[in-house]
């Protein structure tokens, strides 16, 4: 149903950052209809939204780029993050050590962690090392940084540092968007460089996502395909769906 009236232009670009955050795209003709405006206008107002970082325009409409609260992001696709969990369960117990990103896929992963005998994880998601607190067998450590109090996730040179210390035999890590050429994209630089970091010092590296980032961009590069060796996601192996990445890396 339109909005009737006119919106102020501030409270237009807040309706319309909240647009983009679910499902992370808007249309500029479906949104001109919405607010019962031109649609030049609401191009105006994703050019703004653009300049602060937090849309990237695209043709015909615009996709959102900018970061959001970790309590947002933890509540959607929660489905599909369950069955992924469910998927990555055997490989937690087949490896001695793991790092964990700060991501809401991975911080549900924690919460449906198998029963294990010892395993040493190391996170830079203060709310996945909370997480794994009080678990038998599972030995946790929170890596230094500077709190993104947006992500819930330690970043900077001190965190990078704290986990390139590490030596582990797999990590697993989530990201906002997925494309067969470009790799893993993130919407800030800090975080690319924390997965890249997690991605380097570990000799297995599984990449976990709801299949609606199959879809999406965002606007840094982190990690290529070629550094990935398994994509998770809640789909059949099988659906076309995964059909762009099976020449790059095994799907499940």
């Amino acid at each position: 149903m339109a909005v009737e009236g006119s919106l102020a232009a501030e409270e237009r670009q807040a309706a319309l950052l909240t647009a983009l955050r679910d499902p992370g795209r808007v249309a500029i003709d479906e949104a001109a209809e919405r607010f019962g405006v031109h649609p030049m206008t609401i191009r105006r107002s994703l050019k703004a939204l653009e300049k602060v970082g937090r849309a990237r325009l695209v043709r015909g409409g615009a996709v959102h780029v900018g970061t959001e609260e970790f309590e947002i992001r933890q509540s959607r696709a929660l489905s599909a993050k369950r069955r992924i969990a469910e998927k990555l369960q055997p490989e937690m117990r087949e490896h001695e050590s793991i790092g964990l990103d700060a991501s809401s896929t991975v911080h549900v992963l924690a919460g449906q962690m198998p029963t294990v005998d010892h395993l040493l994880v190391v996170t830079y998601g203060i709310p996945t090392f909370q997480q794994l607190q009080g678990l038998a067998g599972v030995q946790a450590i929170l890596s230094g940084g500077e709190l993104d109090s947006r992500t819930g996730s330690l970043v900077g040179m001190v965190a990078q540092e704290s986990i390139e210390r590490f030596a582990l035999s797999c990590c697993v890590l989530s990201t906002s968007a997925l494309d067969a050429e470009t790799g893993t994209m993130e919407p800030t630089i800090d975080e690319a460089a924390m997965k890249h970091s997690l991605a380097r010092s570990s000799k297995r590296v599984i990449l976990a996502l709801d299949s609606t980032k199959l879809t999406q961009r965002s606007s840094i590069r982190s990690v290529p395909l070629s550094d990935i060796d398994l994509l998770v996601t809640e789909l059949d192996p099988d659906s076309v769906e995964m059909d762009p990445f099976r020449d790059f890396v095994e799907v499940r």
